[in-house]
């Protein structure tokens, strides 16, 4: 975590990210795609669906594997990398020269190229090891195993909700999940949220913890930053008038005025559950998460 002299107002108590682990090689240009950004419209109207998004740095999608569609081969780790688009860091591994399209990757004298992929790097991940993606990994940092083939106690992350899916659960900065036992067709999880749920055991999951732990201590700083990530300024519903928010009105500081908080649109807010009681996924929670 980087700390930084306070020599103007918007430096004092600004963080950043540590980036010296990271590999200074360009990205792989062939796993970069542009996506047409949204900024919070709805693109069949047009019109605002989500507030406070708009400007920010222009960037590129990562194309990242959740998945494992190459088992049983050992790849190398090329390279560590930023990723704009998500708080964990990405590896960039690599593949024994195998058949491709052509134009994807630069070929061998063989007439073969090396197959290249993102994925999420786990913590102690280093440029030169080498992950497997396989039913029965070796309990190494970055494999990737079947949850039953995994012991009890280990910690896993981007784990799949559905067999062959794609990673779902668990994929931001520093969070991983713990494997509490094994009963019969499904696994117990402890999720970072404290909660524990059931999860098919033919599922796969990668082993260790997400890369970039420091990352929940980050702090932008200032305004103009937030800019930078296309963030829009956040107006309070109390400082607006009555006609453009159910807080807004009164003279000078004034309560809400009302039991509850609601949102602009007069539906309740903060802390209302909004998870229907009747979800079919119901029956896979075992036990909520822990009140903060």
């Amino acid at each position: 975590m980087k700390h930084y002299k306070p020599t103007t107002a918007g430096r004092r108590g600004m963080t950043g990210i540590d980036f010296s682990l990271l590999s200074k090689e360009k990205s792989e240009k062939s796993l970069l795609i542009n996506i047409k950004r949204s900024v919070g419209r709805s693109k069949s109207s047009g019109r605002i669906t989500v507030r406070h998004k708009g400007g920010g740095v222009k960037k590129l999608y990562r194309m990242i594997e959740f998945s494992q569609k190459r088992m049983d081969l050992p790849a190398k780790v090329i390279a560590l990398e930023y990723d704009p688009n998500r708080t964990a860091f990405i590896a960039l591994i690599e593949y024994p020269s195998s058949l491709r399209s052509s134009g994807q990757a630069t070929s061998t004298s063989s007439g073969q190229v090396p197959e290249r992929q993102y994925i999420i790097a786990p913590q102690d991940l280093k440029v030169g090891d080498e992950i497997i993606f396989a039913q029965t990994a070796p309990l190494k940092s970055g494999n990737r195993a079947k949850l039953k083939n995994i012991p009890v106690g280990t910690m896993v992350y981007n784990v799949e909700l559905e067999p062959g899916k794609g990673g779902k659960l668990v994929r931001s900065a520093g969070s991983s999940a713990q494997v509490l036992a094994q009963e019969g067709n499904y696994v117990n999880l402890k999720m970072p949220s404290t909660e524990v749920r059931k999860v098919p055991n033919e599922c796969f999951a990668s082993i260790g913890i997400v890369s970039n732990p420091e990352n929940r201590y980050y702090r932008v700083g200032k305004a103009g930053k937030s800019r930078l990530k296309g963030r829009r300024p956040h107006v309070r519903g109390s400082a607006m008038n009555p006609v453009d928010h159910p807080h807004g009105g009164g003279e000078g500081r004034q309560p809400i005025g009302l039991k509850h908080p609601k949102t602009p649109w007069g539906k309740p807010a903060l802390g209302v559950k909004t998870r229907s009681r009747k979800k079919w996924t119901n029956k896979f929670i075992i036990q909520r998460r822990n009140k903060k």
